[in-house]
Formats: C-alpha cells, structure tokens, sequence
C-alpha cells in the first residue's frame, strides 16, 4: 500500500479551487493524497465551510494579519509569516498549495519551508516542502493582483490575443516561480468579463490538480 501523502491548502474566498482539489483526493488524479489542513487569512472565507462539510471534514485553522499584529504589539509582517508557516507546516505536509491565497509571503514563510530555518529555536530544519500557487495569467505577464481584468483590459485594447493559467512553484519574486502546468485561455471578441472569468476559472479547477500531481509524483519518485 502506497504511503498517504498530506497537502495543505491555503485560501482567502469561496473555495472552488479547493474543492476540485478536495474532490479530486484519492482519484487517478491524486492518488494516495489526503488535504490535513486548510488554512485561510480571512475568517469568513467559504472554502473554511467548503473544509468543515467534506467527507470526512478536514482540519481548519484561521490567522489573519492586521488581528495578529494587534495582538502581538512588536511583532512584524515578517513574524506573521513565520507563524503561519509553523501551523501549515506543523504536520509536515507533503506538499501546500496556494488555491486564490491573497498575501504575499515574504522570505520568513519560504525559510521554513525551504528547509533553510528551523521552526523554532534550538529545532534542527525539517525536510522541504514544496509550495505552489495557482495564478490565472501566463508566464511573465500581470503578475501579482487583478490579473483576470488587467488581461481582459489589454485585450480591448488590442495589445493581446488570449490570457490564460499557470501553476507554479513559489519563490520570493511573486508569481515568478518555475511554471509547472501553464494553459492558454482565448478572450472573445464582445464577451463581457464574467464570461472570461468563468472559463478561466474551469480551466483553474483543472490545472491546480494537476499541478499537485505533478509535483506529488515527483517527489515520490
């Protein structure tokens, strides 16, 4: 029987990359994978309640910036990433997704994941993890925020064609890490945004499986 591998998702909304994932587990897909946790920046975030009524329900945990910093007078941007590194990584996942997770890590969450630092102090590093994140733009082009209607505004103007997804791995320049499943999207012609988007999205659901097989498979290997 092949060992079960655990990945953790981390969101921000509704959830609907979430749930292909979810539905995906323990299919051809995504064999032998279990999600442990989902971890969400916002407490109201409908991928929580996606967690909570899966079959079995699946772990939860919530941290959100501005409520740490409050209470934890001090402490920094920095520090919170390392804290959310500690609850994503405490049950040394095999794998973290990043499904429409709207921060941006800085070096104290890779650190911890990359191996490089420990968890705490006097801790040795535990094993890397690898962390992904879905982006809904090719490779190079609207990086960071508003990508969906930074791309559908281009297109008006004629500037490009089609648009489309990308898996990658995550490194210190925002979604500039290696693409792993990279898809083009067309815009049509007098189609209004939502159109887009929703295409867009299925193509979403699609490849974030796809990107955690990929990269489950190679680690197994």
């Amino acid at each position: 029987m092949a060992a079960e591998r655990k990945v953790v998702v981390l969101i921000s909304g509704s959830g609907t990359n979430l749930q292909a994932l979810i539905d995906a587990q323990n299919t051809p897909a995504l064999p032998n994978a279990r999600i442990s946790l989902v971890f969400s920046n916002r407490k109201a975030a409908y991928g929580l309640t996606r967690a909570a009524q899966a079959n079995p329900p699946i772990p939860t945990a919530y941290l959100a910036l501005q409520p740490y910093l409050k209470a934890n007078p001090g402490k920094t941007r920095a520090d919170y990433d390392v804290e959310v590194a500690r609850i994503v990584l405490a049950d040394n996942p095999d794998l973290v997704v990043l499904a429409g997770f709207m921060h941006i890590f800085g070096e104290g969450f890779l650190e911890l994941a990359d191996g490089v630092k420990p968890h705490q102090e006097g801790e040795a590093p535990r094993k890397p993890v690898p962390v992904i994140n879905l982006h809904p733009a090719l490779p190079g082009v609207f990086d960071g925020a508003h990508a969906i209607e930074r791309a559908y505004e281009a297109f008006q103007k004629g500037e490009i064609q089609h648009s489309g997804a990308m898996v990658h791995r995550v490194v210190k320049d925002v979604d500039r890490g290696e693409p792993l499943i990279v898809r083009e999207v067309p815009i049509l012609k007098d189609e209004p945004i939502e159109a887009f988007e929703e295409r867009l999205h299925k193509v979403e659901h699609e490849i974030i499986v796809q990107g955690a097989g990929k990269v489950l498979a190679e680690a197994k290997s």
